[in-house]
């Protein structure tokens, strides 16, 4: 039955989308979004997300650095409509050093009633040693898993230094793309478009 259903998925589509076995759901039918290639869920990784982002989405204002001031990093956060940095060591532009979110910045600045134009990033950021991270080769599901059992929001990429970073805003746009085509695809079947 799966050979009928690769056959006429090749003949329907016009490309060679099912090369792995466990593409296949139930149905005979697999995922796909318009920035992640057909793949299904299971097989997509955080690498495939970094490069949905796209070159544009990756740059300085991803990092900071310990000695810059929280004023500043809050600054370039707010400019550039995104909830944490990358904090790198002086010098250092591979190794992260930690995290600052938003969270850090309320809960270290405003809630304590400091100075953010006084105070170092170095100072109120989660440093690498709490720090939760993913490999780029890491499963979408697990990504999410790991981000919905910390309550954590942004988790850096480090492939033996830092390569990325995604949020969870990244991770559900990608699951709701790839469940939104397993769902075009089933009616598709359903329907008997397929042949």
């Amino acid at each position: 039955m799966q050979a009928t259903i690769r056959r006429i998925l090749r003949n329907s589509l016009g490309r060679e989308m099912l090369e792995k076995k466990n593409l296949f759901s139930r149905f005979g039918c697999v995922t796909s979004s318009l920035l992640i290639p057909e793949k299904g869920l299971e097989n997509i990784t955080v690498a495939d997300v970094l490069m949905t982002k796209g070159d544009d989405k990756t740059g300085s204002w991803l990092w900071c650095r310990t000695d810059d001031y929280v004023y500043d990093a809050v600054k370039n956060m707010a400019q550039n409509n995104i909830g944490s940095l990358v904090v790198l060591k002086p010098g250092d532009q591979e190794h992260i050093a930690g995290i600052m979110t938003e969270r850090d910045y309320l809960r270290k600045i405003i809630a304590q009633g400091r100075s953010s134009k006084y105070t170092r990033v170095g100072e109120i950021m989660t440093d690498e040693k709490k720090l939760i991270t993913v490999t780029s080769d890491t499963n979408i599901r697990q990504a999410m898993t790991l981000m919905t059992d910390h309550h954590i929001r942004h988790v850096p990429v480090i492939d033996g230094k830092i390569v990325g970073l995604i949020s969870i805003v990244d991770v559900i746009r990608t699951v709701v793309d790839q469940q939104s085509g397993e769902l075009k695809r089933l009616n598709e079947f359903i329907k008997g478009e397929y042949y």
